[in-house]
């Protein structure tokens, strides 16, 4: 088997069957998910991607019929990335960094602006220069990366799921996970917070799963512990979502700012264009 990996999804494949039917000897694609373009050859019916690997018509079809997916080929063995467990989970393709997608539910902004630039910006509400951050849900670790580069000195980023995590291990957009500054802990955030020291942390990114996949992480007690281990004057940033008015008329976005604010948090405020709000101890 090839000891390289290359990654697809429908624009890079119907890249090379638009090269086939003009022709053309050589083809100019993505195969690391927009990181990188590079040249390949084309022979026939034949992406020639290198000594031994190489990816036919059909399969360029395939991948071609599915703009909703990522492909990941190493040698012979072509496949989906995709996980099932307890939902099912994939990684979908946008023209920067790739989101995940869980039973149907997109875990990252994604309208009008790439997945890994919207997690950056929420990185932006609270990272400071030499400040030690939590990211309390990891996902594909966008926001981590995001806190590092922007200076943080230490970033503690919490993921409970090992089928993101296999998801991520492939992603190149994850490889940032692996500096030295970047602490990654498989676990429960809900458990691992307890143990957490007082006052330790000078800003956190709570970007949770939405509430019908993690309620317990919008409650009053989960929201204590994340007041318990900020610093003070630190900066939370919480990601809700948008899910608009309950029965009673009630904003959910409404009833989080009031659970923050009863814990103790002060200058709660939403940030409308994240769907979330930011709040200081």
């Amino acid at each position: 088997m090839s000891r390289f990996v290359y990654l697809f999804d429908a624009v890079a494949a119907r890249q090379v069957l638009d090269a086939m039917e003009q022709g053309n000897d050589r083809v100019t694609i993505s195969v690391d998910l927009n990181r990188s373009r590079r040249y390949f050859a084309v022979e026939c019916d034949e992406l020639i991607l290198d000594q031994t690997t190489r990816l036919g018509r059909n399969s360029l079809r395939r991948i071609a019929s599915k703009p909703q997916r990522v492909f990941f080929l190493q040698g012979e063995r072509l496949e989906i990335l995709e996980a099932r467990d307890d939902g099912y989970y994939k990684l979908v393709p946008t023209d920067q960094a790739p989101l995940l997608e869980i039973s149907g539910v997109k875990m990252h902004i994604s309208k009008g602006i790439s997945p890994f630039d919207s997690a950056s910006r929420m990185a932006a509400q609270v990272v400071r220069k030499g400040s030690r951050i939590l990211d309390t849900c990891s996902g594909l670790g966008y926001a981590a990366i995001a806190a590092r580069t922007l200076g943080a000195r230490q970033v503690v980023t919490v993921e409970k799921s090992p089928m993101v995590i296999a998801l991520r291990a492939k992603n190149p957009w994850s490889d940032g996970l692996m500096a030295p500054e970047i602490l990654s802990v498989e676990g429960d955030i809900n458990n691992y917070i307890i143990a957490l020291e007082t006052a330790s942390f000078d800003g956190i990114i709570h970007d949770p799963p939405r509430f019908s996949l993690a309620g317990e992480l919008y409650g009053e007690a989960f929201y204590r512990q994340l007041y318990r281990v900020l610093k003070r004057r630190g900066r939370l940033f919480h990601y809700t979502g948008n899910p608009g008015q309950n029965r009673r008329g009630s904003g959910f976005v409404d009833d989080a700012l009031r659970r923050l604010k009863a814990v103790g948090f002060r200058e709660v405020t939403r940030v409308a264009e994240l769907m979330g709000v930011v709040a200081r101890k």
